[in-house]
């Protein structure tokens, strides 16, 4: 029996101390959630614990002390459980409030933004009308594809055509005795330009008479010594002599006839003296150094006639461009003067290079019905060097310089927009755009100076 009350006791021993060791782990527990929370709860929670440990009595102090701290326990987990509870509540509720005003302000960005953009746009746009644009016969094209012709610009000069160009020169001495010719005149082949008094070509005319009347007086004694030897009248040698005496005055005739033709003079004419000054090839008379009753020399230059329909273009070639420039080569040669184009081949390619100039002469043969192209006159000369295609072009009238840039003006609805663009290679035709402009973009061509002005007028009165 007394084994069964120590073993009872034992177990009652067990107990208590199990409920101290609980007790003081849940107080553990407790203190460690209080310091983890920082609750304002926490010293109420602990006045509240000591109050009713001091509220059971002295007897109880273990029963007290661990029913306070059961209590506290319990009184610190439901308020820390509710505060904690509301400050999910709250944060959350926090969240909410800041995503809300993280999305309005965001929306309000994004509204603000295209608004912003929209404006700007607004105000770059120049405003034009369909029928402003007709007005100002504007023309509107498509940036696109394009051939680029790359090309080499000399310098050169309308010449006569030498091929084509006489110098009439007297080839005897003598005064003029008529002039019917003047400066400027076009002529026909072998008209008359003037007509001189020669004593130097009567004497060849009277030498010619002279060897015509000796040549009929042979023919006379030949054909009668023939007869006499056929006959058998005269022997043979007084016919092979006439035969002779005769045949020397034709060469003496041939001979007088070639010289009045050499010095381009007619043999029959009726004035022994009258020499005629004749137009070499229909031409125009471009130089005229003679007037009536001057004493002219057998030297000197009276009249240049020159055929127009055709002129020289010489092109100086510096020494590194020689290798472009060749004999075939089509080119383009435009006036320096006046809006006019031709265009030729290059005919001749010099050999030398000028001591001077370090250059050679090109020339170009140019058809001229129309006496547009003039000697003397300077011209430009465009040779294609190559070719290469680009894939944006534009009308080159059409880039303007805004704000020292290269500038297209879009087309866009309303009027037009400014655009600035990286331009590339120019025919003088289409200008290569590298940046800045996509193809198929509608831009104002011809005209678009006019968009430029429009665009200074807005911008002066929107600054004032």
């Amino acid at each position: 029996m007394n084994t069964k009350n120590s073993s009872t006791f034992a177990e009652r021993v067990g107990k208590k101390q199990w409920m101290a060791i609980v007790a003081v782990l849940v107080v553990g527990l407790g203190a460690g959630a209080l310091i983890l929370r920082t609750a304002p709860a926490k010293p109420e929670a602990a006045g509240h614990s000591e109050a009713a440990g001091h509220g059971d009595g002295e007897h109880h102090e273990e029963a007290g002390k661990a029913h306070g701290k059961e209590e506290g326990k319990d009184h610190d987990h439901s308020h820390g459980e509710a505060e904690g509870h509301a400050d999910k509540e709250h944060h959350a509720q926090g969240q909410e409030e800041g995503g809300k005003q993280a999305d309005a302000s965001g929306t309000a960005g994004e509204a603000k933004k295209p608004e912003s953009a929209g404006h700007k746009e607004d105000e770059e746009t120049i405003a034009f009308t369909d029928a402003q644009i007709k007005a100002a016969d504007m023309t509107l094209e498509s940036a696109g594809p394009a051939r680029i012709k790359s090309s080499l610009q000399l310098p050169g000069e309308i010449k006569f055509n030498e091929d084509r160009t006489a110098h009439v020169v007297p080839r005897v001495a003598g005064v003029v005795d008529s002039v019917s010719a003047n400066l400027g005149q076009e002529v026909k082949r072998g008209q008359v330009l003037a007509v001189l008094s020669s004593p130097a070509l009567s004497e060849q005319r009277s030498e010619l008479q002279s060897a015509q009347r000796r040549l009929e007086l042979a023919r006379t004694t030949y054909a009668r010594e023939k007869t006499l030897w056929e006959e058998k009248i005269s022997p043979q040698q007084d016919y092979l002599q006439a035969q002779q005496v005769m045949q020397e005055a034709q060469i003496a005739v041939a001979n007088a006839n070639q010289k009045l033709l050499a010095l381009g003079a007619t043999p029959g004419s009726s004035a022994l003296g009258r020499y005629e000054l004749r137009a070499p090839f229909d031409g125009m008379v471009v130089e005229k150094h003679i007037s009536l009753g001057e004493s002219v020399g057998e030297a000197v230059n009276v009249f240049t006639i020159s055929d127009l329909s055709t002129v020289w273009a010489e092109i100086s070639v510096a020494a590194n461009n020689l290798n472009l420039v060749r004999i075939g080569e089509p080119v383009s040669i435009r006036s320096s003067a006046f809006d006019q184009t031709a265009t030729g081949k290059v005919s001749y390619v010099g050999s030398l290079i000028g001591a001077q100039t370090r250059t050679a002469t090109a020339r170009v043969t140019l058809t001229n019905p129309d006496r547009i192209w003039r000697p003397g006159l300077f011209v430009n000369v465009e040779l294609v060097a190559g070719e290469t295609d680009a894939p944006v072009t534009v009308s080159t009238e059409a880039v303007q310089t805004v704000e020292d840039k290269p500038t297209v003006f879009l087309r866009v609805p309303g009027g037009f927009v400014p655009q600035h663009v990286q331009t590339g290679r120019s025919d003088g035709k289409r200008i290569e755009i590298t940046g800045g402009l996509k193809p198929g973009a509608t831009y104002a061509a011809s005209g678009s100076f006019i968009v430029k002005s429009q665009q200074g007028k807005s911008s002066a009165t929107h600054t004032h």
